[in-house]
C-alpha cells in the first residue's frame, strides 16, 4: 500500500512537472540544453540543422520569421548566414533564453512573443519562414500554416521540420508518452502526405523533401550510423524521425517594405 502510494505520488509529480497551467506540455530551455550536451541531441540537432539550413538556401539579405524559434539555435544560425531575423515565440522563458544566446554571439535579432496561429505580422512581409517541430504541439496545424503563409512573400519560400510518423523515435516517443511524459503524450507525428495537404491547403507549392535522422535513438548508433543519414534520405522519408520541407508561395514578387510592423511589444539585443 505504502508502495502504491509513493508510485502515485511520483507519477502526479511528473505530470505536473510536464503540464503548463493550461494544460498543455511544457519545454523549458534546460530541456534543450539537456539534450544538446548529449551525445544523441548533438548529432542529431546538427543534422536537423544542416538540413534545413540547406534547403533555405542563400540567406544574405533575406528577411527570415523562425516561428516558435525556441532559445533561438536556428535563428541565430540564420542570422549568422546574413539574414535579417525574427524569433517569435509563445513563451517568455524561451525567448529570454533566445535573447541571452543572440547576446553571446553579436547576434542582432528580434524577438517577439506570438503564437503561431496567430502572427502579428502584415501580409506578405517575409522571403522565408521557417516553423521547427511546431505543428506537433499545436491544436489546429492547418491554421498555423495558412498563418504563415500570409506573411510570406509571393516567391517566398516555407520551410519546415517535423516529427516523422513511420520511424523508431516515433515508436520510443510513444512509449514515454504512456508512461507519463506529457510532451510525447500530446505530440502528433507526421506523415509526408499530412505535411503535404497541410502546404498546399494554404495554397503553396510543395518543392524539396528530405528526411533526416533514420539510426535509433540511441547516442552510439547516431555517431556510427549518421554518415548513413544523407544516402537514406535518397529513398525518401519512410523510417524518417525527422521531416523537412520546402514549399514556395506563388505569385509575382511584391516591393520591398521599408520597415516591419509588429502588433506586439517585442526588443532587440
Amino acid at each position: 500500500m505504502l508502495r502504491d502510494s509513493r508510485i502515485q505520488d511520483l507519477w502526479s509529480r511528473l505530470l505536473r512537472r510536464r503540464l503548463s497551467p493550461g494544460g498543455t506540455p511544457v519545454i523549458r530551455p534546460e530541456d534543450y540544453a539537456r539534450w544538446r550536451a548529449s551525445s544523441l541531441g548533438a548529432t542529431t540537432d546538427r543534422l536537423e540543422g544542416e538540413a534545413l539550413l540547406a534547403m533555405a538556401g542563400d540567406l544574405r539579405g533575406q528577411r527570415v520569421l523562425d516561428v516558435g524559434c525556441g532559445d533561438g539555435f536556428l535563428t541565430i544560425a540564420m542570422w549568422q548566414r546574413g539574414a535579417t531575423v525574427i524569433g517569435a515565440d509563445l513563451s517568455a522563458e524561451m525567448l529570454a533564453a533566445g535573447r541571452h544566446r543572440a547576446e553571446s554571439h553579436g547576434a542582432q535579432i528580434m524577438w517577439v512573443r506570438a503564437a503561431a496561429k496567430h502572427l502579428p505580422f502584415r501580409s506578405a512581409e517575409f522571403d522565408v519562414v521557417m516553423g521547427v517541430t511546431v505543428l506537433c504541439f499545436i491544436s489546429d496545424p492547418q491554421r498555423a500554416v495558412r498563418e504563415m503563409a500570409r506573411v510570406l512573400r509571393p516567391q517566398g519560400r516555407l520551410l519546415l521540420g517535423e516529427l516523422g510518423e513511420w520511424s523508431l523515435w516515433a515508436i520510443w516517443r510513444r512509449l514515454r508518452g504512456w508512461f507519463g511524459v506529457q510532451r510525447w503524450r500530446a505530440a502528433h507525428f507526421f506523415t509526408l502526405s499530412e505535411m503535404r495537404q497541410l502546404t498546399e491547403g494554404a495554397g503553396l507549392r510543395l518543392r524539396l523533401v528530405r528526411g533526416c535522422i533514420y539510426y535509433p535513438p540511441v547516442g552510439l548508433a547516431a555517431r556510427a550510423l549518421r554518415w548513413l543519414d544523407p544516402v537514406l534520405s535518397r529513398f525518401g522519408a519512410t523510417g524518417a524521425a525527422f521531416i523537412a520541407i520546402s514549399a514556395d508561395k506563388p505569385g509575382d514578387r511584391l516591393p520591398e517594405f521599408s520597415a516591419c510592423r509588429c502588433d506586439v511589444n517585442h526588443s532587440k539585443n
